[in-house]
């Protein structure tokens, strides 16, 4: 891909300030006491509605726990390739430019996540344990959104086969819907935490992509 075709970029500039904004109408737009210990929310009006219809289903909030390892073990594993391609070209600055920006991808990630764990926009409908917890944006969502993406543009990178690459992108899809759908209805998140996460994670990914010279839709190899 071309550098000077920065689509990528832009449209990641665009979904960061989005999530911004849609962050900012969260704390102020029809803010009400409506969770646990009258903790309040934004769009408290459409955040109720949803919670009410999905209800709370602690089995599959274990369920999108325990799978939210998939994506930790894909990082763990490109984290690992670089390692050893740094040792082997016995420079960091001959390792895969890709996995360098990566790298420092995943870095961004973890700072967001702590950052929103400080900042807190609002709390879980529901009491973990018998604790309140930061809730937004939903870390799963982005765990899994921020990791899987960019885990198909390294395996596409690196997989010739056209049809195992087909494999990987219609896998990497559906897994990344269920786990978003799934953390919906268990019911531990507010609807508004989802779609910041969203938000937030399409913007990385794509800012992601530009850096790396990658195509989000389709991979050149």
């Amino acid at each position: 891909m071309k550098r000077e075709n920065r689509k990528n970029f832009y449209v990641g500039i665009g979904l960061l300030v989005s999530f911004l904004i849609f962050t900012v109408l969260v704390r102020l737009v029809d803010v009400a006491a409506i969770g646990p210990h009258e903790t309040t929310v934004g769009f408290s009006t459409l955040n109720g509605f949803v919670h009410d219809l999905t209800g709370v289903h602690l089995s599959v909030y274990t369920l999108t726990d325990w799978l939210g390892l998939v994506p930790i073990g894909f990082a763990f594993g490109f984290a690992a390739l670089g390692l050893v391609q740094w040792i082997k070209r016995k420079s960091i600055l001959r390792v895969d430019r890709s996995l360098m920006v990566l790298g420092a991808y995943y870095a961004v990630v973890i700072a967001v996540y702590i950052f929103f764990e400080f900042f807190v926009v609002n709390y879980r409908p529901v009491l973990i344990e018998g604790r309140l917890e930061a809730s937004y944006p939903s870390s799963t969502t982005m765990l899994v959104m921020c990791v899987m993406p960019t885990a198909r543009m390294q395996l596409k990178r690196r997989i010739k086969s056209r049809a195992l690459g087909c494999v990987i992108t219609i896998s990497t899809v559906a897994f990344v819907a269920f786990m978003v759908s799934a953390r919906l209805l268990s019911g531990v998140h507010w609807v508004t935490d989802i779609l910041g996460g969203a938000l937030l994670s399409g913007g990385l990914v794509n800012m992601y992509a530009d850096f790396a010279n990658e195509k989000i839709v389709k991979q050149t190899t």
